[in-house]
């Protein structure tokens, strides 16, 4: 049978027994509990003359604090201490950090023991953790119609190579934009599938022309055999895809309209920015150089689905 602590409530009625007498199997009787429960309970907390019910209490919650303590390897590791500091300072979640450890020097710790770590001993540290998102807010009005003639020339995502679905290779592509609180400034966004490495540009202003001179500006130092197909979503910020698709030799397909989900490599990275550059923050100040600092930072981040690998080391691992 295994030992359960007395409760406050116990401790009370232990107390009250103990001036009544000091005869521990009467008491072990009267509390319907065994003698040798009594005995551990007055040993560990001032013994029958001293004992006082909200002392033992205190006594309790310390040993039961410094029990906890000792099983935290973040207290009594300070290596292991100093790497999680130093990849949370850098926005690596607690799953990542986790993974990384055991995949580069053995050791064990679960990504829970970390969150509760911060939130129990090391409440400042919440501040590199990613904050949640709200509740998904729908979009108002409808786009406009496209032309029947150009909707009938773009390649739709279902007439895709089988192998893009697969994530078998470098340099399949899905693109987006996100907006900034101005309205009027962008960042354009591309996502490797399968390593999903960001890149992403300033835009100043969301127009079709500036998207295509940075998306081919962009794609002319990634090597030919890693641009292979690019997946957009129907905005208008696109509509010069004919020629970007001939200057950057990507093959260009299209979502089907109001399917996010189809493009979910990129929807999910953009959220990633997002905890950088929150929905309604303005662009106009933000410079290429700041949004360059946070895609390094997002792209040497190990990955659960890379098997703790970062989207960089996959990118440049395959020629």
């Amino acid at each position: 049978m295994s030992y359960q602590q007395f409760t406050l409530k116990q401790q009370f009625q232990l107390e009250v027994w103990l001036r009544i007498t000091r005869v521990q199997k009467d008491i072990a009787q009267w509390m319907d509990t065994s003698e040798s429960t009594i005995s551990r309970e007055l040993s560990r907390n001032g013994g029958s003359e001293n004992y006082e019910a909200r002392h033992a209490r205190s006594l309790t919650m310390k040993r039961r604090k410094f029990g906890k303590s000792k099983s935290k390897r973040l207290l009594t590791d300070r290596s292991v201490y100093s790497y999680v500091e130093e990849k949370l300072k850098i926005y690596w979640s607690p799953e990542q950090i986790s993974g990384r450890l055991r995949k580069d020097s053995g050791i064990i710790i679960c990504h829970e023991t970390i969150y509760q770590f911060i939130y129990d001993d090391k409440p400042e540290w919440k501040q590199y953790l990613r904050q949640k998102k709200g509740k998904y807010r729908r979009r108002h009005g409808t786009k406009e119609r496209e032309k029947a003639r150009e909707e009938a020339k773009k390649q739709r995502i279902d007439t895709r190579p089988d192998i893009v679905s697969t994530r078998s290779r470098i340099g399949d592509w899905e693109g987006d934009t996100i907006v900034g609180g101005e309205r009027t400034q962008h960042i354009l966004t591309h996502v490797d599938r399968k390593s999903g490495l960001l890149l992403a540009d300033k835009l100043k202003n969301g127009t079709a022309e500036l998207t295509r001179i940075k998306t081919i500006a962009r794609f002319k130092t990634i090597p030919k055999n890693k641009k292979y197909t690019s997946t957009y979503d129907n905005g208008s910020t696109f509509a010069d895809y004919e020629t970007t698709a001939k200057k950057t030799g990507l093959d260009i397909y299209f979502a089907n309209p109001y399917h996010s989900w189809e493009r979910g490599t990129n929807e999910n990275t953009n959220g990633l920015l997002r905890q950088f550059f929150p929905k309604k923050s303005l662009f106009a100040t933000l410079t290429q150089k700041i949004i360059d600092d946070v895609v390094g930072l997002i792209n040497n981040r190990p990955r659960k689905r890379l098997g703790y690998l970062t989207p960089y080391e996959v990118f440049m691992a395959e020629d």
